[in-house]
């Protein structure tokens, strides 16, 4: 792990390192041109350090920028050369930490095996075999509009053929186990947002439900967590942090949604506890799932058995 060369130059990608940061670089720019970010401290640091725990644990080799979009939608995506955006909607929905981690893993394997680059090298090939004569400018360039956000980026950076997904799969267990969090967690979290899916239309990015967790590739995955990783005692499933920040973050998306009803919107109030206190204070609030408001160890979840 972390020596292996997933997806670089010569595995089907014309594209080097450099170019993929550059790219993504400048898309990432396009991004937060268009969305809203959230910027409390207290949360962007914790997201931020969730998600280098797991970069630290994976096999990429380019540093990553990790910030969170204010959205509903449940969803996060990763650009080329390690720009990584968690939607608000992505934490409020999720119920342990280990979920968010898994999501987050999941994104980071597609960074890590160069899925983006390896797509775009395909298109290359097949638009030369389609003209035999011509001159390629500036690239791929097959742009669509990434739903919610309406931005305009190559729609290769959100929907991957079943092998990448499968890959992603693959490798974002490995990189989720390695941080020390419960592979299972990954699989419950896909199952949960199918669930969403069908009673709550529209909360739930098409990019998760494009490519599903079926029923043959929850099998695979589980098959994959009881082949490849040994059994541990104890994974970390959650911690107090977790809901302390979740719950600031629903007390912010509140605050925000009581401001957009002064313009007219109808207000949709998140319930964030019984803690309380001032959102913007670093201090955050407790929650009712946290066993001692002083209390930050994770909480460790013994398997009796693997299958």
């Amino acid at each position: 792990m972390g020596n292996r060369d997933i997806g670089g130059r010569g595995v089907g990608n014309w594209y080097s390192t450099d170019y993929e940061i550059k790219m993504g670089r400048a898309y990432a720019a396009e991004v937060e041109k268009s969305t809203k970010l959230i910027t409390d401290p207290v949360i962007t640091e914790y997201v931020n350090r969730i998600g280098q725990n797991i970069v630290k644990n994976s096999d990429c080799k380019v540093p990553f920028t990790i910030k969170v979009i204010d959205s509903d939608e449940i969803n996060a995506f990763a650009l080329p050369g390690g720009f990584f955006y968690v939607n608000s909607g992505l934490i409020l929905n999720a119920d342990e930490e280990a979920e968010l981690a898994g999501v987050m893993a999941h994104e980071t394997a597609h960074v890590c095996a160069h899925h983006a680059m390896r797509e775009m090298t395909r298109l290359n090939y097949a638009q030369i075999g389609m003209v035999p004569v011509m001159i390629l400018v500036g690239g791929w360039t097959g742009y669509g509009i990434y739903e919610g956000a309406q931005l305009a980026l190559p729609v290769t950076f959100f929907k991957y053929d079943r092998q990448f997904e499968a890959q992603a799969d693959y490798l974002g267990l490995q990189y989720m186990y390695r941080a020390g969090y419960d592979p299972q967690a990954f699989i419950t979290f896909f199952e949960k947002v199918q669930a969403l899916q069908k009673h709550k239309p529209g909360l739930v990015s098409k990019a998760f439900t494009d490519h599903p967790q079926t029923p043959d590739r929850i099998l695979h995955s589980q098959e994959e967590i009881a082949r490849i990783l040994p059994p541990r005692d104890e994974y970390t499933v959650t911690t107090s942090e977790f809901d302390d920040v979740k719950a600031r973050l629903a007390r912010i998306e509140n605050k925000r949604r009581l401001t957009d009803t002064k313009k007219g919107a109808k207000p949709s109030l998140r319930k964030a506890g019984t803690g309380t206190g001032d959102p913007t204070s670093p201090s955050g609030t407790s929650s009712p799932s946290s066993t001692s408001s002083d209390d930050d160890k994770p909480t460790l979840h013994r398997r009796d058995d693997q299958n």
